[in-house]
């Protein structure tokens, strides 16, 4: 689904980035760990095209993406994000927050979208909210919707960074549940987190960055149980 080649990112003077190969196969979740500061998150941005890469190759169903070619709208309609801070509109109701991309980017008729809305929003167990304004929600109920309103453009991948790190804790599982049944719906993941039962659970493959470089890549048993490289060792010491 998504593939990525010797990919290096400056801010600067800074090396982001580090020739960073990666490959998220259909259907797969795919779990980034590493300290602050180690790329995780400029990884994602790169794959979504809200950052540019300045050197390798990023791939989408093995055609190449020219971000100096492509209409990288189109492409970000295939890639979803999620984001730590929820960013939804807050002028707007729930509804028109999940409807707002099909009808303005895809101009999908307004009955459509709020018709597949209603069920995104009853998906991830906020049906009875749709006309409610984001001020009067909870953290885990706006991330929810954030879920839902990325679902709306029924993309190909959904990319999650930190969805749950500004969450009291009593609300992260509602979120988390929320992609667990993403995940066994089949849906392609790249998620950022710092949750290791998620990724335990969940996770087919797990990514472990270290300043900008991809340290190990394996199953999250394999990796938790006999992480094979020292930095590996040390990090995962630090947090399990």
């Amino acid at each position: 689904m998504i593939r990525v080649e010797k990919l290096n990112k400056f801010f600067g003077d800074l090396h982001v980035l580090k020739d960073v190969d990666f490959s998220v196969n259909e259907s797969e979740v795919v779990v980034l760990i590493g300290a602050s500061g180690s790329g995780k998150s400029t990884l994602l941005r790169c794959l979504n095209f809200l950052e540019m890469k300045d050197t390798g190759s990023i791939f989408i169903d093995q055609n190449e993406i020219d971000e100096r070619k492509e209409n990288l709208n189109l492409v970000r309609q295939r890639v979803g994000m999620v984001f730590q801070h929820f960013n939804l509109f807050p002028h707007m109701t729930v509804m028109e927050n999940v409807t707002s991309g099909p009808i303005n980017v895809k101009k999908t008729p307004k009955s459509k979208a709020e018709r597949e809305g209603k069920e995104l929003l009853k998906k991830v167990g906020l049906g009875d909210k749709y006309d409610v304004f984001p001020s009067r929600l909870s953290g885990g109920q706006k991330q929810r919707v954030a879920i839902a309103r990325s679902l709306a453009m029924k993309p190909d991948v959904m990319l999650f960074d930190e969805p749950t790190s500004a969450l009291d804790p009593e609300l992260v599982g509602e979120v988390l549940s929320t992609m667990k049944q993403l995940a066994k719906e089949g849906m392609t993941m790249i998620v950022v987190t710092h949750e290791m039962g998620f990724a335990r659970e969940v996770g087919d493959s797990l990514v472990y960055l270290h300043d900008g470089r991809i340290v190990e890549t394996g199953q999250p048993k394999d990796i938790f149980k006999n992480p094979r490289e020292e930095r590996t060792k040390e990090f995962l010491g630090t947090i399990l």
